[in-house]
């Protein structure tokens, strides 16, 4: 098990940042979870001790937004999110993390610069599907080397303007999906190993907490500030990427 304080420091408030982006509340925090954590270990050695407390908040997560999911959406976008899970397989050990960190932080920027200049307007047609498709491709991938998979689903996911519950349901049940489908090919890597599931153990109860929290304040909040805080928080985390991919 880490003992570093250190490392405690900066991964508990990763986990509860993690826990309230899996609401759906923090959205687009929750991809600053790995990156924060990084700061005391490797990148994959983070992205190998979240993966047990993120399956803990997907099961908390479903068991409180199961019911309001959107399942034609999920439909159309869980096989390429898996998909992209097997191209982050094979390309895990040959792209380095911090590079995959600035082409997300990069393409989330660009989105919110595109959101700027085109504002979303109640007659303009709906993203082609063929774009979410890639958007998933891309989350699956990006959320498999370094747990950053919901810039870019969120990049298609976001302009449908969903009921902000439905939003969260929906994105709850596809990463719980993808982090499921992790677990063999992290063993095959060699990074399920004893000290890394301890230190996981050892944070396992932060796991659910900003997930409840983050739910509470879901079903109280406003979707035009629902939509606010999800863009503000795509906005920060797409600098920190970015800022790691060229740092």
């Amino acid at each position: 098990m880490i003992t570093d304080p250190w490392f405690y420091a900066v991964a508990v408030p990763s986990v509860l940042l993690m826990g309230l982006g899996k609401s759906g509340f923090l959205g687009g925090f929750g991809a600053l979870a790995t990156p924060l954590m990084a700061l005391a270990v490797p990148v994959p050695q983070a992205a190998a001790i979240m993966l047990p407390l993120l399956l803990v908040m997907d099961a908390t997560g479903l068991q409180q937004l199961w019911r309001e999911r959107d399942r034609a959406l999920i439909r159309h976008l869980l096989p390429a999110g898996l998909a992209g899970t097997v191209l982050g397989t094979v390309v895990f050990g040959l792209l380095p993390a911090t590079t995959v960190a600035g082409i997300v932080g990069a393409l989330t920027l660009l989105f919110l610069a595109q959101r700027v200049v085109f504002p979303p307007r109640a007659d303009r047609p709906r993203p082609p599907r063929w774009v979410g498709w890639l958007a998933a491709l891309a989350s699956g991938f990006t959320s498999f080397v370094a747990h950053a998979g919901s810039p870019p689903i969120s990049a298609y996911v976001l302009p449908l303007r969903l009921n902000p519950v439905v939003f969260s349901a929906t994105m709850a049940v596809f990463f719980a999906a993808v982090n499921l489908s992790k677990w063999i090919p992290y063993a095959w890597l060699g990074l399920i190993d004893a000290r890394n599931m301890t230190t996981s153990l050892v944070l396992l109860p932060l796991a659910p907490l900003g997930v409840w929290l983050g739910v509470w304040a879901l079903r109280r909040i406003r979707p035009t500030w629902f939509y606010r805080v999800a863009y503000a928080g795509m906005f920060f985390t797409g600098v920190k990427l970015l800022y790691d991919g060229v740092a």
